[in-house]
């Protein structure tokens, strides 16, 4: 017989005896009244950078999404199954959050992935290669920059599919109205998982700081 994995279990007895038991009666209202959180997170599912554990965001604060290198496609209503743009669609139209934040790391697998431009496919789905075809312009552009290292090309291309996610954003029509009403705002970050340095991008001039630097 199948056996559900000790370490989850143990996990989860810690945090009924923890976490939950201290904010019991906050978990009861969220049950009751529903989410509001203030702040869709477009981030990567790599098991490193989870967002409530980076930003300390207790439950019902963050509404998460999470795919591989963290990317929002561009607007396309085109009838098929689009899971991360009805993640957008249900966080702003229906939990009208405030902030939409991509949040990108540091050593990111799929972005390593894109700047290998002869990598043979995983399966023959090639799920991950169609995927990260998002990013193929700029992979192709950045993996022929011959000056910069390896890493230099795999940090580039991590903010790069950043600022291109955001664009693709901005494609979507809900987005559009409620940015130029001012009353949704998007962000772009970075975390290096090495040194748990958070960059911030600044809106205006695409680049990425240290905020407060």
């Amino acid at each position: 017989m199948q056996r559900f994995p000790d370490h989850l279990l143990n996990g989860y007895n810690n945090f009924m005896s923890g976490r939950f038991n201290e904010q019991q009666q906050r978990y009861k209202a969220l049950a009751e009244k529903g989410q509001q959180p203030h702040t869709l997170v477009i981030a990567c599912c790599d098991s490193r950078s989870a967002p409530e554990t980076i930003f300390d965001s207790g439950p019902g604060e963050l509404f998460v999404v999470r795919n591989v290198a963290n990317m929002m496609p561009p607007y396309e209503p085109d009838g098929h199954y689009h899971s991360t743009s009805a993640a957008l669609e249900f966080a702003v139209q229906v939990l009208k959050v405030r902030d939409i934040v991509v949040m990108g790391h540091g050593r990111c697998g799929g972005i390593k992935a894109a700047l290998d431009l002869d990598a043979e496919p995983l399966s023959p789905g090639d799920f991950i290669g169609r995927w990260m075809h998002l990013l193929k312009p700029a992979a192709e552009q950045i993996q022929s920059n011959d000056i910069m290292t390896p890493g230099e090309r795999q940090r580039a291309l991590e903010r790069v599919s950043i600022r291109n996610s955001i664009a693709n954003l901005r494609t979507f029509p809900c987005v559009q109205i409620l940015e130029q009403r001012g009353k949704l705002q998007l962000h772009g970050a970075w975390f290096d998982i090495s040194s748990g340095e958070l960059w911030v991008m600044d809106a205006k001039t695409g680049d990425f700081a240290r905020p407060g630097m």
